[in-house]
């Protein structure tokens, strides 16, 4: 097992004449929880679709717990122990709470595409769903429609998804993005309680999630990681306050 979860290589992405991504070079440590933050613009949202393969690389390489991930499609690397959620809440409007979470589930139990079960005697993807259920705080939701939620609970349901499988790499796209201060903070603690012994990445732009949650912070500018560095150094670093317009570092307070 390698001891990086993901790490890009040089990579580079052009659409068209355009290069977004150039030569941008991050090793994430297993089990560490790093935040990927920059500019609006700055290719972060791009880095994240190459990671999980919505995107194909143009050059450079990426590895995901120590195995190249060219060519492979989205769910071929999500069987590699990646999952990620997304910007727009992406659940089943209709199924109740549960039966997403057990849909969530089905695969990493082994059942694939098998008609022949019914899910209600699914045990082990039952009690599994339940525990995912539990850890995200919708318990008492559990029956609900999930086009039924408030927008904070459909959030923490994804984020719920995202994790149902047993993937050990996390990557969460804005995870708190049209949140109040306080759904903000809850989600602060759900995020921090159910990647537990995982690693994380993620794109945010509340520098409050970014500094309660990151180990370290990797800063993005024009296609490029120009520092990667723990919260308390990134704060101080002159290329990363010259990046935030004016010379103003991002603070606790920044959005």
């Amino acid at each position: 097992m390698s001891a990086f979860s993901v790490e890009l290589r040089e990579v580079r992405k052009s659409f068209g004449k355009s290069e977004i991504i150039r030569g941008a070079t991050l090793a994430v440590p297993a089990g560490e929880r790093y935040a990927i933050i920059g500019p609006n613009g700055a290719g972060k949202s791009t880095l994240f679709n190459l990671i999980s393969g919505r995107f194909p690389v143009t050059s450079g390489e990426i590895l995901v717990n120590g195995k190249g991930i060219g060519g492979l499609r989205p769910f071929e690397i999500n069987r590699m122990g990646l999952s990620r959620s997304f910007q727009i809440t992406n659940i089943f409007h209709r199924l109740s709470v549960f039966e997403n979470l057990r849909c969530a589930v089905l695969w990493s139990l082994g059942y694939k595409y098998s008609f022949w079960h019914r899910l209600n005697g699914l045990r082990d993807a039952q009690e599994q769903a339940e525990r995912v259920l539990e850890q995200i705080g919708l318990k008492r939701r559990r029956d609900t429609a999930a086009g039924l939620l408030t927008y904070a609970e459909q959030r923490a349901l994804e984020i719920g998804i995202t994790i149902a499988g047993g993937a050990d790499v996390i990557l969460l796209d804005e995870p708190t993005a049209g949140m109040s201060r306080s759904e903000s903070d809850h989600a602060v603690e759900l995020i921090r309680r159910v990647t537990v012994g995982k690693t994380l990445l993620m794109v945010e732009h509340d520098m409050s999630v970014v500094f309660g949650l990151a180990d370290k912070i990797a800063v993005v500018v024009y296609g490029e990681v120009i520092a990667c560095d723990t919260p308390v150094n990134i704060r101080g670093n002159a290329r990363v306050q010259e990046a935030y317009l004016g010379g103003h570092a991002p603070t606790e307070a920044t959005t």
